[in-house]
């Protein structure tokens, strides 16, 4: 039996140049300088626009792509992203301003969520963007500021299919869901939907996220796509907007594999060239997030202090859980596990590989046990205070998932590069 251990996908968005990454083409030491502090968030322009291009590439012409936002709202990126996609997807009115701010066009712009306050969908129907309808109610609701405003809403059906995206990270379809309407339910809501004099205009089909599995995202895209043209047969009007959601994952986690894309592009171009007869109004989209900016960022951070207890040796850092949830392994992991990370020298000591290396932890300045960055991770070297740590994969669901108001230390900067 086997008894390799488990690493980590190679990274290979940040180039190594005289031991230190470069981030945006700028080296570790002197972002640190130009930023001012730790601990920060940094996102590379260029990795966003390589990982887009490798999509195109990919993925046949006609499927349009759309970011969704809750992965990084940063406005700054949100802004550099409007350039690159077909659409921006949003999860709250505030989502909704700051994707009209980065200037998106609100044609381009859609609305889900499954507790939308009547505030938001008056605001969002007076921007003009596509509502995905998650409830009856809300249709209802829709309906009333239709008329009272002249306008007629512009709404897609959230759809709670009667499957799920398997090995998904999060499953968002099948069962009893908060999200959306269940399939089965679908039918009578496009009765209202026509009756109500709402401008429909397709589905939403989102059946989980972060799943590397390319079988797995195939099914539940065909099933989708079947499913859609089951549904499309209750609608007041022709499909114009097929979401067929996300689920494409990045590997965080040691054994973790890519996402194998062209078996899901081929996957794809068979729906693409059904829809072109059976849907042919519609636009077929992909909702992705982490896909596109995960991979892209970093967090980093500062030792600044060390300690041994016991046989471990501690390395404390000036950041934690409160910036970077994810990665102390309380956003989701039923078994915690360490993202990619590297310790860099904070100065100009020699930075060649060390022949000793230590056992270290790193956690954060939070008085608690679970700001745990990195658990018994090996180091090549001795890490001393000032070195910095950084943590990779960490450009979705970092800043924006994490609670900045815990103990009250200072709010993490975030610098696109």
């Amino acid at each position: 039996m086997s008894t390799t251990k488990p690493v980590h996908a190679p990274l290979t968005q940040f180039p190594i140049v005289d031991g230190e990454p470069l981030i945006g083409g700028i080296p570790l030491t002197q972002l640190a300088a130009q930023v001012g502090s730790t601990p920060f968030y940094a996102y590379d322009r260029q990795a966003i626009e390589q990982r887009v291009a490798q999509l195109r590439t990919a993925l046949p012409t006609s499927i349009k792509l759309h970011y969704a936002m809750k992965a990084n709202p940063l406005l700054k990126l949100v802004s550099h992203m409007a350039m690159l996609v077909d659409g921006i997807d949003v999860a709250s009115s505030g989502e909704l301003r700051t994707a009209l701010a980065a200037g998106v066009n609100a044609q381009h712009i859609s609305f889900a969520g499954p507790g939308k306050r009547n505030e938001e969908l008056e605001e969002a129907v007076a921007a003009g963007v596509l509502l995905n309808v998650e409830s009856f109610r809300e249709a209802r609701a829709l309906a009333d500021i239709s008329h009272r405003s002249g306008k007629p809403a512009r709404v897609a059906v959230r759809v709670n299919p009667d499957f799920e995206l398997k090995s998904s990270g999060m499953k968002m379809g099948g069962g009893p869901k908060q999200f959306g309407v269940d399939a089965e339910q679908v039918p009578a809501l496009l009765g209202e939907i026509g009756q109500m004099g709402l401008a429909f205009e397709g589905f939403h089909i989102f059946a989980g996220s972060q799943n590397l599995r390319a079988d797995a995202i195939i099914e539940a895209q065909q099933l989708s796509y079947q499913l859609a043209l089951r549904l499309a047969d209750h609608a007041p009007s022709a499909v114009k907007s097929l979401n067929l959601g996300g689920g494409f994952g990045i590997p965080y986690f040691p054994g973790e594999q890519r996402l194998d894309l062209a078996p899901v592009a081929n996957a794809l171009q068979q729906i693409v060239s059904d829809a072109a007869k059976a849907m042919p109004a519609a636009r077929i989209m992909l909702e992705l997030g982490r896909y596109l900016v995960g991979e892209a960022g970093i967090y980093v951070t500062r030792v600044v202090d060390r300690k041994q207890s016991r046989g471990l040796t501690y390395l404390i850092v000036d950041g934690g859980l409160h910036h970077h949830l994810a990665a102390s392994g309380n956003f989701g992991q039923v078994i915690r596990k360490n993202y990619p990370v590297a310790i860099y020298p904070g100065d100009t000591r020699n930075t060649k590989p060390s022949p000793t290396s230590e056992l270290v932890s790193v956690v954060g300045p939070l008085c608690t046990p679970l700001d745990v960055l990195a658990d018994q991770i090996e180091y090549a070297g001795t890490a001393e205070v000032g070195d910095f740590v950084v943590l990779f994969q960490s450009g979705a669901y970092g800043a924006s998932a994490s609670p900045a108001g815990f103990l009250s230390h200072p709010v993490v900067k975030e610098v696109l590069v």
